[in-house]
């Protein structure tokens, strides 16, 4: 049995969207978007009250996933584990995330290169490390390695960050610099191999500093 349109009218919380009622009374709420080409005294049946739900669930997908993007850049699965934590289906999500690379919105492997850029300048850590932690955000191994491909070799990338952190350790006594700072490569990834030179390294670059007149 057909029902028709009697109202459609803004949310007050969220005018964005529109309340549909139908034979006078409220019956759901639609994105402007999917309710753009309804009108007052129109019918609909059952079929096309489902699609018109269907197309709207697909359309707040989009919305949520964009929301959660325009923090931060994120992965292809964070955004799916996002929407799944949020109710919508595996189909919803598909569509979301394709419209969303459609516009060039989510790139694993660009996110990918920005993210190693970014963690190289600023929280310097292993190649192997970065790999990791990019593969636990869903990044494919060849978007990784395109990104790793860009960066600098870990002896660098130690020497970065054993600068950085070194500047806290400035009044140590060498044994207790070199396993204050030896600890922290570690939990950068870095490999022991890498970690000795880059401490005695960075030891004597401090020493030549503090102490001048011993060189």
């Amino acid at each position: 049995m057909n029902k028709r349109i009697t109202a459609l009218k803004a949310q007050k919380k969220n005018p964005n969207r529109i309340n549909v009622y139908l034979d006078g009374e409220f019956a759901f709420g639609l994105t402007r978007l999917v309710a753009a080409w309804l009108n007052i005294g129109q019918e609909l049946d059952d079929e096309q009250i489902a699609r018109l739900e269907r197309k709207d669930s697909g359309e707040v997908a989009l919305e949520n996933a964009v929301k959660f993007i325009s923090y931060r850049s994120r992965t292809e699965l964070e955004i799916r584990r996002r929407l799944s934590e949020k109710g919508f289906s595996d189909q919803e999500i598909d569509n979301a995330l394709e419209r969303l690379r459609s516009i060039g919105l989510v790139a694993d492997e660009q996110y990918a290169r920005s993210w190693v850029e970014n963690r190289s300048a600023s929280r310097p850590r292993s190649r192997r490390l970065m790999a990791i932690e990019l593969h636990q955000k869903g990044v494919s191994d060849l978007d990784i390695e395109k990104a790793l491909e860009e960066t600098e070799d870990d002896d660098k990338l130690a020497y970065q960050a054993a600068t950085h952190y070194a500047r806290r350790l400035a009044n140590l006594d060498w044994d207790k610099f070199r396993e204050r700072l030896s600890a922290f490569l570690l939990r950068r990834g870095f490999a022991y191999g890498t970690i000795a030179p880059v401490v005695r390294c960075v030891w004597s670059e401090i020493q030549a500093v503090e102490n001048p007149e011993q060189n």
